[in-house]
């Protein structure tokens, strides 16, 4: 254990026990609900940034934070209880942005969005930030630049382009590049402005360190931040960049929701009762640098055809450009969109299950998530707090929770690593009821 936090700590810090009397499993315990809590609040600040706000959210942080302070808890079960309401606060917080975003933006809808370049200067953005991606295009509208201006998604602000109040705007353009571990290289490539507008930036190099921007949450050293999303001064500096050609490309699908997804369900029913769909796989998450990363590619390259992908959050861009073709007329690679999309998922799974009278640990589906930070580990803490059990993750165990912790988890949860994926895949497949039980379930649900 490391704990410095108090003027007891010993020089360099508390290792072996805290002077308080900590033990390392209290320790990891306390800094797995202090991770946990700052990806809540991440998605509670997006909401907050459009208005919308549910104080039961800001009394459980409050409490959370408060019990880490020294010598307030020294209980493992409280942590532990802690750590799973954590989990449905985080649920309370997906919620909360997913109808934020829904009513400020428009409920999003599936669309195909071109990777290639437009004529005209270029601004990228890049982070979570609907909000300040709104007001951009506003005022580029407003300033008349719509025909001299085109606007280019990165990473987690991809998913934009579905939802309809931001797809209206005539200088939003296209994607460009994939998640944020290669922003350095696609941001010196990028001849335009970028702006960042939440986690996921880095410092950047001297390629494109004159034309980048924050705004909200973001900061970076020695980079403009735009104040009171006032984008003049980044328009401005977009007009003086290099216009850039037109160039075809690819296309990505992005925009499914649980509404428009719901609205098939007797489809997918059907289709899993005829045994076209045999699993559901949600794979997900963040994208890192880390080695293992290569499971996700390659699980995702040998998930059977009468099979499904719901995919969240930037590590999709390691896979979601192939080409998974479709199960008649539904795509076999359905993206939610950012992170904390994975609401979505859960809606979906829990409606699937209370359709056919059964749980969700019962349905045929398998849940794989890549985690580099802490929103991550929030939403994580969700789906224990909804009993979801066998959850594999990686690509490394996190290093806050202690042996014993982590032993606990697994204990409870069935909470397990990710190792090869050949293996895996043939135990997630193995997962579920069977097809003619289906068609039973949905018999009593009548």
């Amino acid at each position: 254990m490391l704990c410095n936090q108090c003027s007891m700590s010993l020089s360099g810090g508390c290792t072996v026990r805290g002077v308080c009397g900590k033990d390392p499993d209290l320790n990891s315990l306390q800094e797995a609900l202090l991770y946990g809590i700052k990806g809540t609040a991440a998605y509670y600040y997006h909401a907050l940034e459009v208005g919308y706000d549910n104080p039961e959210i800001g009394h459980f942080l409050a409490e959370a934070l408060y019990s880490t302070l020294t010598n307030v808890n020294f209980d493992k079960n409280r942590f532990l209880g802690l750590i799973l309401e954590n989990g449905r606060i985080h649920l309370e917080a997906m919620k909360l942005l997913d109808r934020a975003y829904v009513e400020t933006f428009g409920r999003p809808e599936p669309v195909k969005v071109p990777t290639g370049t437009e004529e005209g200067h270029g601004i990228l953005v890049t982070g979570h930030s609907y909000k300040a991606l709104y007001e951009l295009l506003k005022q580029i509208e407003e300033m008349g630049l719509d025909d001299d201006i085109r606007v280019y998604t990165h990473a987690e602000m991809f998913p934009a382009h579905a939802y309809p109040k931001l797809r209206k705007f005539k200088s939003l353009y296209g994607n460009w590049g994939g998640s944020w571990l290669y922003q350095r290289k696609e941001f010196a490539e990028f001849p335009g402005v970028i702006l960042g507008t939440s986690n996921c930036v880095q410092q950047p190099t001297k390629a494109y360190a004159d034309r980048i921007f924050t705004v909200g949450i973001a900061g970076l050293e020695g980079v403009p931040h735009i104040r009171d999303y006032d984008f003049e001064p980044l328009i401005k500096r977009a007009l003086e960049t290099p216009r850039m050609e037109k160039i075809e490309g690819g296309q990505l699908l992005t925009g499914f929701h649980h509404t428009n997804v719901l609205a098939m369900k007797d489809k997918l029913i059907e289709l899993i009762q005829e045994g076209k769909i045999r699993h559901i796989f949600v794979v997900g998450g963040c994208d890192t640098p880390h080695k293992g990363m290569g499971y996700y590619e390659r699980l995702t390259e040998l998930i059977p055809d009468d099979a499904i992908i719901l995919s969240a959050a930037c590590g999709k861009f390691r896979y979601n450009a192939r080409d998974y073709g479709t199960i008649e007329g539904i795509p076999r690679f359905l993206d939610f969109g950012q992170c904390n999309n994975v609401y979505s998922i859960i809606e979906i799974a829990l409606a699937l299950a209370s359709e056919l009278g059964t749980d969700v640990n019962s349905l045929p589906v398998s849940i794989v998530l890549s985690w580099m930070e802490q929103k991550a580990i929030g939403i994580l803490y969700t789906l224990l707090y909804l009993g979801v059990k066998g959850i594999y993750i990686g690509p490394k165990a996190p290093e806050f929770l202690t042996p014993n912790v982590f032993e606990i988890l697994r204990k409870q949860f069935d909470l397990r690593l990710t190792g090869d994926p050949e293996k895996d895949l043939k135990d997630m497949l193995s997962k579920g009821i069977r097809v003619e039980d289906w068609a039973i379930s949905v018999e009593e649900v009548d």
